[in-house]
């Protein structure tokens, strides 16, 4: 016969319930408490609203930033004041560096003109001169022929030989005012710089090499040779 079993008392059970029930209770709150990550260690007042700041850490950090911004606004109008100062010094140091140029370019152009005046007169000089020599050349042949003309004039000529001298004179001198001259090396040692020797002829109690005779004299202008003489050389 099976055994009878006690029934247990309902208060018993009931507080078994509630003891249960507490203990979950309690582990949930285990749970919800559990460490969270670290946060700011600085610590507020959680009487303060969130986001409020101390009004005397403000007031001391409004002059700080006012003095910055001062510090640096007295930097920034300080570089133009800097830059200000600067630039009358370049001004004049690149105004004194045109002038330089300038005065440079006008010594060069004074001397290429004065090189060119004088190269000009003397190119001008030289071609007066080579135009003289031109027309004393063409002259030179008819003086050859007055000279000529006076030599062979007998007695009987005389007339037209004093007419033929004086224009042979009149002639002789316009060259020699023009810087033309005659020169008649007769008995000089023959030069061939200034003499032309036509023919060589053996003279007793002569030394070799002097002019025995002058065929046609010889001319210069300004010491140039327009003709040398034409001479017959003692050999």
């Amino acid at each position: 016969m099976a055994e009878r079993r006690n029934k247990p008392d309902e208060s018993v059970v009931r507080e078994q319930l509630r003891q249960e029930q507490r203990l979950v209770s309690g582990d949930d709150a285990r749970d919800d408490q559990s460490p969270a990550a670290p946060e700011d260690p600085v610590q507020t007042d959680p009487t303060e609203p969130a986001g409020e700041q101390d009004p005397e850490n403000e007031a001391e950090r409004i002059p700080e930033e006012e003095e910055a911004g001062d510090g640096g606004q007295e930097a920034a109008d300080g570089e133009p004041e800097a830059e200000a100062d600067g630039e009358p010094e370049d001004e004049l140091t690149a105004a004194r560096r045109e002038r330089d140029e300038y005065l440079a370019a006008a010594q060069r152009t004074q001397a290429d003109f004065e090189n060119y005046r004088k190269r000009a007169a003397k190119e001008s000089a030289s071609a007066g001169d080579r135009a003289r020599s031109n027309l004393v050349r063409e002259l030179l042949p008819a003086i050859d022929n007055l000279e000529r003309a006076l030599s062979s004039a007998d007695d009987r000529e005389q007339g037209l030989a004093d007419g033929v001298q004086l224009v042979y004179s009149e002639l002789l001198a316009v060259l020699q005012r023009s810087g033309v001259e005659a020169f008649d090396p007769a008995g000089e040692p023959f030069d061939p710089e200034f003499h032309e020797a036509l023919s060589t002829r053996p003279e007793e109690g002569a030394q070799p090499g002097v002019v025995l005779d002058v065929i046609e004299k010889g001319y210069r202008l300004n010491g140039s040779v327009l003709r040398p003489a034409r001479v017959v050389v003692s050999g």
